[in-house]
């Protein structure tokens, strides 16, 4: 009986274990790649009410929150399928997908809301069901997968549209996006788009914390031995790509809201997602970082543009900007998770002889934070 606890004890990966005081471990945290982001967010935020005065104003930022609100929500999609190892190119162009079908189901009949966030639900779950099974099952790479997805829906929204706008669902439809709790004290209004993304996050900090969110970092770190495990690598990344477009599929019911129904709605999407992803310390490759971390580098992506804009900089630089950031991130956040890895304890003679199971390396961050 003590082999047989021996050898389960040894083959289950340990996660380190909790020292020192709550602020001692919080200022770990912070140290990381992924509590680094939530620094800066504040470093920004300062920067810019010092900068601009009128951004101090409660009901001010309120109002900045609900706009990044579906970029955070495109990036905690992202991250799962990040996290497992994979890209999603198509997110942008699902976006798109989704406010064409909103104009042209919906249109001006009320009683096709709750039919017609239904369908996008389902085409969205489609999307992502495709993008995964092709992935995992035909072996195609995520990349080439989801930039032909890409660039299918991106075909097929211009023919629809003819590349212009086609109107707008009717305007109950578009508060879920531009409307909120009003006459709300200090703040005035609650925006909608805000309160669909704490209860996202609270469900995604929920999820990650589950066997599934576990076994998909542990695939994203080493699909290999999680595929010796038994855990089927198809499905958990499969569903990855569902939740990815399901978070794009959100994101576009909300930017109907304020951006009306025009084929670029999205446009550019994936790339921002992405960047706000590694800006969060979540390492391209897989089996690093958190997905609160993924939501707070899309604000810390917004607050950067912002704090140029108050600047002067012209908004031409946006996208070089985004991409010296993408370079930057990714670099110091995987030679950061590298240090922070705990060396493999090599077993002394009295470990082997006594039979205690030897420490292993630390290979993944729970993704809960």
């Amino acid at each position: 009986m003590s082999t047989i606890t021996t050898t389960e004890t040894t083959a289950r990966p340990e996660l380190p274990a909790h020292q020192g005081s709550l602020g001692a471990r919080i200022a770990a945290g912070m140290a990381t790649p992924g509590g680094a982001v939530f620094v800066l967010v504040a470093v920004l935020l300062v920067s810019i009410m010092i900068s601009n005065p009128n951004f101090t104003d409660p009901g001010a930022l309120i109002r900045f929150a609900g706009r990044t609100a579906p970029i955070a929500i495109a990036a905690m999609g992202q991250y799962y399928v990040i996290v497992s190892g994979e890209f999603d190119l198509s997110m942008g162009a699902v976006i798109a997908t989704q406010v064409v079908l909103a104009g042209n189901f919906i249109g001006q009949d009320q009683g096709r809301i709750l039919p017609g966030i239904v369908l996008m639900l389902v085409v969205g779950a489609l999307i992502g069901v495709v993008n995964g099974l092709i992935t995992t099952l035909l072996k195609v790479p995520s990349f080439i997968v989801t930039l032909g997805t890409m660039l299918a829906l991106t075909g097929l929204v211009r023919y629809i549209t003819g590349g212009a706008a086609t109107g707008n669902p009717v305007d109950d439809f578009r508060q879920i996006g531009r409307g909120g709790i009003q006459d709300v004290p200090v703040v005035d209004i609650v925006p909608y788009p805000l309160i669909i993304l704490v209860a996202l996050a609270a469900a995604s900090v929920w999820l990650m914390r589950r066997p599934f969110g576990r076994t998909l970092i542990a695939i994203g770190d080493n699909p290999a031995a999680t595929n010796y495990s038994g855990a089927p690598l198809w499905s958990y990344k499969t569903r990855a790509f569902v939740l990815s477009s399901l978070s794009a599929t959100v994101a576009g019911i909300l930017l109907v809201g304020y951006a009306g129904v025009h084929p670029s709605v999205g446009a550019g999407y994936e790339f921002t997602a992405i960047t706000a992803v590694v800006l969060g310390g979540v390492l391209l490759g897989g089996g690093r970082g958190w997905v609160l971390s993924a939501a707070a580098g899309a604000f810390a992506l917004e607050l950067l543009f912002t704090l140029l804009t108050s600047l002067g900089v012209p908004s031409t630089w946006r996208d070089t900007v985004q991409g010296l950031i993408i370079i930057a991130a990714v670099a110091v956040s995987a030679r950061a998770w590298q240090v922070g890895r705990r060396p493999r304890r090599t077993p002394s003679p009295t470990d082997l002889s006594a039979g205690t199971p030897t420490q292993p390396a630390t290979g993944t961050t729970t993704g809960d934070s």
